[in-house]
């Protein structure tokens, strides 16, 4: 039976990092994962600010409401699942953890008044060809009924697991784009201070080269919440929103991007041009 941990309040993202740094290199040299912790994590009476709202509305290109944004979303309940995988027995190491994919469901609005409860989950410890991936899953519920839920699939490289892995055959054409994202080398930092995400990879040139980048990288879920705010008003109010990361985007860079519409249905993809090869693609797909 799955036990439950109350938070008393959200915690912050700093002192989880500095844990999840401690705990990294013993998990490293571990010979490989073993199983998840059969726990979830609950923060009771969480509540937006209308300050931290408008501070994400205007670095992601938002319009101004007092709707969350999902990706808005996702930024409140971070921590929660952040702090679960710095347990002891949580297998894989934060440190180095890419974020590979993310899928959101939300089934209504959720709203800077709404008083939100946020659980969050680890599943489906599996292998990858790089390694092992495992999914973190956040619902956010108002008034006891899930209004948004998010399931953040993450890969520790070299970790692996027996058996079977997941092998992707997806080929990449570029489309035509529809815009350019010309991003500044300081996005990563803009988005830290909005998020609290500070991994060292986002941060500078200098710290991102400490763990195998050439430059400091754009958060993904900055990306994907800037691809979700070019979508617009036509997502509606209840929607699934999905997105792969691919390829890291280097900062300062320029993403092509092109946002099209088929039917209730979004997809979108952002790709270096001179390349060719993909930064993200994914959907936004109505569920009314």
């Amino acid at each position: 039976m799955t036990a439950t941990v109350v938070l008393p309040e959200v915690p912050a993202l700093g002192g989880l990092f500095t844990r999840g740094a401690g705990l990294s290199l013993a998990r490293r040299v571990r010979s490989g994962p073993s199983v998840l912790p059969d726990v979830e994590y609950l923060v009771r009476g969480v509540q937006a600010s209308s300050e931290h709202l408008t501070e994400y509305q205007h670095l992601l290109g938002e319009s101004a409401s007092d709707a969350l944004p999902a990706g808005f979303v996702h930024v409140l309940a971070f921590p929660v699942a952040t702090a679960l995988m710095v347990r002891n027995d949580f297998p894989l190491p934060l440190v180095g953890l890419v974020h590979l994919a993310n899928r959101v469901t939300q089934l209504r609005p959720v709203l800077l008044t709404d008083v939100l409860d946020v659980r969050a989950t680890a599943t489906d410890l599996r292998g990858h060809r790089s390694g092992t991936q495992v999914d973190l899953v956040t619902e956010v519920s108002v008034d006891g009924s899930v209004a948004w839920r998010g399931v953040s699939t993450y890969l520790a490289r070299g970790l692996f697991l027996a058996g079977p892995v997941e092998e992707s055959s997806d080929t990449f054409v570029p489309p035509t784009p529809t815009g350019r994202w010309k991003l500044d080398g300081d996005v990563g930092r803009r988005y830290a201070a909005v998020s609290g995400d500070r991994n060292p990879i986002h941060l500078s040139a200098l710290s991102a080269k400490l763990l195998g980048f050439p430059r400091a990288i754009a958060h993904g879920m900055y990306t994907a919440s800037r691809a979700l705010a070019d979508v617009g008003a036509g997502r509606g109010d209840a929607f699934a929103w999905s997105v792969e990361f691919v390829k890291p985007v280097l900062l300062p860079g320029t993403v092509t991007v092109r946002i099209a519409r088929s039917s209730e249905d979004f997809t979108f993809a952002g790709w270096d041009a001179r390349s060719g090869k993909p930064h993200l693609t994914g959907s936004v797909t109505s569920l009314r």
